[in-house]
């Protein structure tokens, strides 16, 4: 306690030679504000061991410009200990209409890529980089990932799974911090801090270009084989 007012009333001093009395009052009593808001907040965010608080906590985000049109907070669904966590981009009309991901027809084509290689939504996890849908599904800009990005990490780490699937580059360059095409990063197996990462395209790619199954089904077995190896 000593220690924390000896440390105000330096900061303090140096504020006033800075601003003036008047001033460096005002300012030094918002940043102290601020820097105790930041110290709670931090504090919250180490308490959080689950994924339904960590829901509960963030599910009336506004950090960033998406909440005010966004229908739905978009967090995840499936296993909270799953081995294999899949990772998208972010929310698009369905998703945001019912506030589950990779619902509607690229959910349906996820589903039937997973019961393919013997899995199913009660085996895995899945989740996207962004909780809200960005506007006509554009790609997310770097500032909401930047806002994101946390809440995505936070998920991992509780989750802790052996493998995730990154479904689409954003989510690929996203999480391995790379601006390399997918088609460089797909068919290969990356370490993202002990995480074994692989990456596919997105279902909803396939249905635009029926030629990526293909590949997709490939990167997919390469996963099977994996867990199964790890298994």
């Amino acid at each position: 306690m000593a220690d924390s007012l000896e440390k105000l009333k330096s900061f303090f001093e140096q504020q006033v030679d800075i601003y003036g009395n008047e001033l460096a009052f005002s300012r030094a009593l918002r940043m102290r504000g601020q820097e105790q808001e930041n110290e709670c907040d931090e504090n919250a965010w180490q308490k959080i061991h689950s994924l339904d608080e960590l829901y509960s906590h963030i599910r009336e985000c506004a950090d960033c410009p998406l909440w005010k049109s966004r229908h739905n907070f978009v967090f995840g669904d499936g296993n909270p200990k799953a081995d294999i966590v899949l990772v998208g981009e972010a929310p698009g009309a369905d998703e945001d209409r019912l506030g589950k991901p990779f619902v509607g027809k690229a959910g349906e084509l996820l589903d039937k890529i997973l019961a393919a290689i013997q899995f199913n939504r009660n085996d895995v996890y899945v989740c996207n980089i962004l909780k809200c849908r960005p506007p006509l599904n554009r790609d997310p800009s770097t500032d909401e990932i930047d806002h994101c990005y946390p809440y995505l990490e936070k998920q991992l780490n509780l989750i802790n799974p052996q493998f995730i699937l990154c479904l689409g580059r954003v989510a690929a360059q996203t999480l391995l911090k790379t601006r390399e095409p997918l088609s460089q990063l797909r068919g290969k197996v990356h370490d993202m801090n002990g995480h074994r990462l692989i990456v596919t395209y997105h279902p909803a790619a396939l249905l635009r270009d029926a030629s990526r199954k293909r590949p997709t089904w490939e990167d997919v077995k390469l996963l099977r084989r994996l867990y199964d190896e790890w298994k």
